[in-house]
């Protein structure tokens, strides 16, 4: 259970039903990656709330209760992944929990339910699912979920046996069509995702191919944002000093998702520092590897900011990938590599320069 605040915004994690904050507008999904289709599905629960007559009769029995009902914003999914719990491998994640706490914030998200999701949850009925979880222990006044939603043992459950499940109880349910993009650069009619040659459904998946790819502009473009990384940050061989690029090393959560290895223009936001202040967020560049030229034997995620000094160990980093520069490469010496790093600068120096 967490009560996670930001700018006087807040927004409640809890693992548990019963801890809760209720009545609720539920949206019901995976929500990896809170891309734009994600977005779109959580928009019909945000606030400003409808009135009471305007969410069905269930909603109109709650709020008869008090005279000035609170429902709140919640995002209900599940942890760990369906898909972990089912073959045993562990997942990683496009927006690990801090992430997806962030983003959801920044929507306007006041609650976050991690339906626990076990033997027990996997074997409930669809009908079981709406009455047990949605109706007697999250009192959804309203619910969203995307048109491919499907729930209840063995997925037995779609998105119109939500809305008909929920009518019984007075409950509306707005089923959200899938959202497309024009498709750009690598995608093609062979991934599965690709509606056509130019429309794209917006999935994790292709996001998560795209980044792999190294195709960071059409990936931001389909998550609405800039793909971030938040990680603290930790000593690490120091070895930028040495060739006057000071680096910060990223510990990341072991189920981040990275993009294919390279040299990246990045934002950072110092979350120590009020991160949604514009005039905290630093320009820098960004590599994820494992070092060839010094022989590294592990991934490693480096940051050098630009025109900044000072101390950031032990502080937690926002940043946010802005464009990719270049892949990983070996280098025949350190003043090479210095060279190159100059040059990376100089680029991502000008991307920034050409955007504002």
């Amino acid at each position: 259970m967490l009560n996670l605040s930001q700018n006087g915004c807040s927004v409640w994690v809890t693992s548990s039903t019963e801890l809760a904050r209720t009545p609720t507008f539920v949206a019901l999904g995976k929500f990896d990656g809170v891309h734009r289709g994600h977005q779109k599905v959580i928009q019909p629960i945000l606030p400003p709330f409808n009135r009471a007559e305007d969410v069905g009769n269930f909603a109109e029995t709650l709020f008869a209760s008090s005279q000035t009902p609170h429902v709140y914003s919640t995002v209900v999914t599940f942890n760990p992944h369906p898909q972990e719990f089912f073959t045993g491998q562990p997942r990683t994640w496009l927006t690990p929990l801090d992430e997806k706490i962030h983003q959801l914030r920044s929507l306007g998200v006041e609650q976050l339910v991690l339906l626990p999701f076990d033997k027990e949850l996997s074997a409930l009925s669809a009908e079981q699912f709406v009455e047990k979880i949605l109706v007697q222990q999250l009192q959804a006044a309203r619910i969203s979920v995307g048109q491919d939603f499907c729930f209840g043992s063995n997925r037995s459950g779609t998105a119109v046996d939500l809305k008909l499940l929920a009518a019984q109880y007075g409950i509306p349910v707005s089923i959200v069509p899938l959202e497309t993009s024009a498709c750009h650069g690598p995608c093609d009619s062979s991934d599965v995702s690709v509606a056509s040659a130019e429309e794209t459904r917006i999935s994790t998946s292709l996001i998560r191919q795209l980044l792999l790819r190294g195709d960071l502009q059409s990936a931001n473009q389909l998550l609405g944002r800039a793909y971030t990384l938040i990680g603290t940050v930790i000593k690490g061989q120091q070895l930028g000093r040495t060739i006057g690029f000071p680096t910060a090393n990223l510990q990341l959560p072991k189920d981040k998702f990275l993009p294919c290895h390279g040299v990246y223009a990045v934002r950072v936001l110092i979350y120590d520092e009020t991160p949604d202040n514009p005039e905290n967020i630093y320009l820098g560049v960004m590599n994820i590897g494992h070092r060839p030229t010094v022989n590294g034997t592990y991934q490693s995620v480096e940051i050098h900011l630009l025109d900044w000094s000072g101390d950031l160990y032990g502080k937690k980093l926002l940043v946010q990938l802005e464009r990719f520069l270049r892949p990983e490469q070996k280098f025949s010496s350190l003043e090479a590599l210095k060279t190159q790093i100059q040059q990376d600068c100089d680029i991502a120096r000008a991307f920034f320069s050409a955007e504002s």
